[in-house]
């Protein structure tokens, strides 16, 4: 059988942590910035944890990570 294959997209997009929870980037955080408080830019600056829904999608994309 051959090996599977990383997707290079999902394997930029998404971060594991240490723990196996799947990391992705906020939306809404690269224009359109200047009517957003800076509370709400900080906060967009973190991760956020993928939807229970998808991990099993993800984990396909990304298999040795």
């Amino acid at each position: 059988m051959t090996k599977m294959k990383t997707n290079r997209g999902a394997a930029k997009r998404f971060k594991v942590t240490k723990t196996g929870k799947i990391l992705h980037a906020s939306s809404n955080a690269s224009h359109l910035l200047t009517k957003k408080t800076s509370k709400r830019k900080r906060n967009l600056r973190k991760g956020n944890i993928v939807d229970s829904d998808n991990i099993a999608t993800v984990k396909r994309l990304i298999p040795y990570r």
